[in-house]
């Protein structure tokens, strides 16, 4: 394939491998053979077989690649148990190790947590902590900080969800949501929608439960939903910011009362593409997504970088022993991913969701002539690539496809650079959903004031800042903790 245009022959690719799985395995679920449990060993195996869905080769286990003349080898010596390297945009799998190994996916769950909640909730919204909105916090849970009875906007929630990856944070935007437990069912639902079929939610925080599973394939649909919404962005962008604390209480001077103000405290993202490390720097191009630590799942992270016109995603689940060793195989592949450019034929596709499939169909009442001409356009995101998709639209039959594919090359979400504070993002350009609107950035400024003044007779004491590392997520924790998502 010539190194000229690559975009181009990625799809030419993209179509012919979609036109291989119209029988069903990309935009169905595929039954699961479950494999007879192996005996207990040090290390675990995956099953024989695995779901289907996005390729069959995504099944198999091992390492799935297929590499053209010239392609850049894979990272040599990666340890994690499953991974996955895909185009943000197209949906092309490039390569993949046993991405549809059902594993317990940490705190990487919160995505698919945002990706259900998120949309539901004004960011400006205010809510006064209840000490029932705390109750079944798992013991050990990675926390931002919250405090019974002070009040904090949506918007400071979901900074604790995304930097600190609070337990606490996640407890309370579900019992606005309606409880845990409607919050569980909502995201399986989300999940069923997505096509995630390898996943069971049991807590919405991605704490170590019985039962509770998901895989690399399943965690990068999660990111791709969740990449769409311009809130996501900016909170899974975003290194650093202030989180409200407690009351301080200044003394009475000469002529002047005591008065009270409420404190704030430094949180940093624990995704250490983003926010760097002393043995990993900062990664270029990074915006995101979620990583992930328990002692039953050991690290996992999903990351989402752009350089040039291509955006990647990447996860890894449960690498082996080491400092960092998920960020350390994630750059890694983010780096293969990138040379490997237009010079890998796709092994798999990342599905749409159901939903997408569903909205994209044309109605029982539209004429024949109709309904092709409702598929024909190709997105802004397809190039000069609208002769292939018209002959793909005047198929017999590829309607679905058609509207699958839509929706897999749709514009490129505009990934934010990597934020240093919590700030609404500056528009990038007519039209774009990220364009932040002043009402929206003064309405967020709005329900702070309003949480200080909510909270102006409550407790006095200062919140204190969680302990740096004390539950931090991805650190590279390789020794056997309490459980604790982070």
């Amino acid at each position: 394939m010539p190194n000229s245009s690559p975009r181009a022959a990625r799809r030419s690719a993209m179509v012919l491998s979609a036109l291989a799985l119209v029988g069903g395995t990309a935009l169905t679920t595929a039954p699961v053979a479950h494999a007879k449990p192996s005996p207990p060993s040090a290390t675990p195996t995956p099953p024989a077989q695995m779901s289907a869905v996005g390729g069959d080769r995504l099944g198999q286990p091992g390492t799935q690649v297929s590499p053209l003349t010239g392609a850049p080898a894979l990272p040599g010596k990666l340890t994690s148990r499953s991974w996955i390297v895909s185009d943000a945009e197209t949906g092309e799998v490039l390569a993949a190790h046993n991405p549809h190994w059902k594993l317990p996916p940490a705190s990487t769950l919160k995505m698919l947590f945002a990706d259900t909640v998120l949309p539901k909730l004004d960011k400006a919204q205010t809510h006064k902590v209840l000490p029932s909105d705390l109750d079944g916090v798992g013991a050990g849970s990675s926390l931002v900080g919250i405090k019974e009875n002070l009040t904090y906007t949506v918007h400071d929630l979901w900074l604790g969800v995304f930097l600190r990856s609070g337990n606490d944070a996640v407890h309370v935007l579900s019992s606005m949501n309606g409880g845990v437990d409607a919050t569980v069912l909502e995201m399986q639902r989300k999940a069923e929608d997505l096509q995630a079929d390898d996943t069971t939610v049991i807590s919405p925080d991605g704490y170590d439960m019985p039962g509770q599973v998901s895989s690399a394939y399943d965690l990068t649909l999660f990111a791709r939903s969740g990449l769409q919404n311009a809130d996501f962005r900016e909170y899974c962008s975003t290194v650093r910011a202030q989180f409200p604390g407690g009351w301080k209480k200044t003394k009475a001077k000469k002529g002047k009362k005591a008065t009270k103000k409420r404190s704030t405290f430094e949180i940093q993202n624990t995704n250490r593409l983003l926010s760097g490390d002393y043995d990993v720097p900062t990664y270029q191009g990074i915006a995101g997504v979620k990583n992930g630590y328990t002692t039953k799942a050991g690290n996992t992270f999903t990351g989402v970088a752009q350089r040039g016109d291509r955006t990647l995603l990447v996860t890894v689940m449960h690498p082996g022993a080491g400092h960092n060793m998920a960020y350390k195989e994630a750059a890694k592949l983010l780096d293969w991913g990138f040379k490997a450019d237009g010079m890998v034929t796709p092994v798999g596709m990342l599905v749409p969701p159901k939903s997408a499939i569903a909205s994209a169909s044309p109605s029982p009442s539209a004429s024949p002539s109709e309904k092709p001409r409702q598929q024909v356009a190709a997105p802004a995101s397809s190039g000069g690539g609208g002769g292939a998709w018209t002959a793909l639209a005047l198929t017999g039959g590829s309607v679905l496809v058609v509207a699958a594919l839509a929706y897999l090359v749709r514009r490129r979400w505009p990934l934010p650079q990597r934020t240093a504070k919590a700030a609404i993002p500056a528009p990038t350009k007519p039209g774009d959903d990220a364009a932040a609107k002043p009402a929206e950035a003064d309405a967020v400024k709005d329900g702070a004031a309003r949480a200080e003044a909510e909270d102006e007779a409550a407790a006095t004491d200062e919140a204190t800042p969680p302990k740096e590392g004390a539950a931090e997520e991805g650190a590279g924790k390789t020794e056997a903790t309490a459980d604790r998502p982070v």
